[in-house]
């Protein structure tokens, strides 16, 4: 990890080969445009570009292994064709089978909702790669996370357990301590009260010397809390709540945040270009 990662914030570009994603569906879906995009987020200063081809927005129902391997396979072996061996490309999935194949495609990384919880065979892919995994946390699955009453007794501590409990059973399939990185989940199966309690003890996730990441970016929580606290009529739309976003990578990031995972990579670069000198 300290040989791949530069010493500054890195910035994941979200690159969704989806027909529904909550911010982006259809935009990308075909393999031209999605590498058309990745390499537009390159030059916009992405150090990683992250290729999910099943979406986990709230309400969303899951795809088959051979759906999202026909979205995504092409369009990593497109981004290789242009750009070479030298980027980081995240495969987002929590499939053993599309992982393994993304990473034969050209993907270099695995970025996992729930980490192994939903298949603990994704564990011995990632051993087998020696790759880096993001682990992602998630209560419930996204077609019902967001609906019915969401509690936790105590959600940071809950959050670092998923996270002790993943990491365990990734080393005992033989991954290697240092391929983690944390992502607490903000929106997946929490409310707004949940996800701003996350951002503000976000530095407690520094405690596993494990890089991390957060991605807030253009989330419905950020939306609500515009039209709440601005009294707007409507909610602001996904590409409306940069700002809102920005503010809460500020402070991620003055936590200790490693990676920020975002749509909008050159608003994220100029803004992490001054907070970096900051620090």
């Amino acid at each position: 990890m300290k040989k791949t990662f530069p010493n500054r914030t890195v910035i994941m570009g979200i690159l969704n080969i989806t027909p529904d994603s909550f911010s982006d569906g259809g935009m990308y879906y075909q393999t031209n445009s999605a590498v058309k995009r990745a390499l537009e987020m390159v030059k916009e200063g992405a150090d990683i570009i992250d290729i999910g081809g099943e979406s986990t927005r709230p309400g969303s129902l899951p795809v088959s292994a051979q759906e999202e391997k026909n979205r995504v396979l092409p369009v990593i072996k497109g981004i290789r064709k242009k750009l070479g061996k030298n980027l980081l490309i995240s495969i987002d999935t929590n499939k053993a089978e599309v992982a393994q194949a993304a990473l034969d495609a050209g993907a270099n990384m695995v970025n996992s909702l729930g980490g192994f919880t939903f298949e603990p065979a994704l564990a011995k892919v990632v051993a087998k790669a020696h790759c880096p995994i993001i682990l992602y946390h998630i209560k419930g699955e996204p077609r019902t996370m967001q609906s019915g009453k969401i509690s936790y007794k105590d959600i940071i501590r809950e959050i670092k357990t998923f996270f002790k409990e993943q990491i365990n059973f990734g080393m005992k399939q033989g991954i290697k301590k240092e391929s983690f990185i944390l992502d607490p989940g903000i929106g997946f199966g929490k409310t707004v009260e949940h996800n701003l309690k996350l951002v503000k003890n976000f530095k407690s996730f520094t405690d596993f010397k494990l890089p991390t990441l957060i991605g807030v970016s253009r989330k419905s929580h950020l939306g609500k809390i515009l039209q709440n606290k601005l009294k707007l009529k409507d909610l602001p739309l996904p590409s409306e709540r940069i700002e809102a976003g920005l503010a809460e990578v500020a402070i991620a990031v003055l936590s200790g945040a490693k990676i920020i995972r975002t749509h909008d990579v050159y608003q994220t670069k100029k803004f992490l270009t001054v907070l970096d000198l900051l620090k």
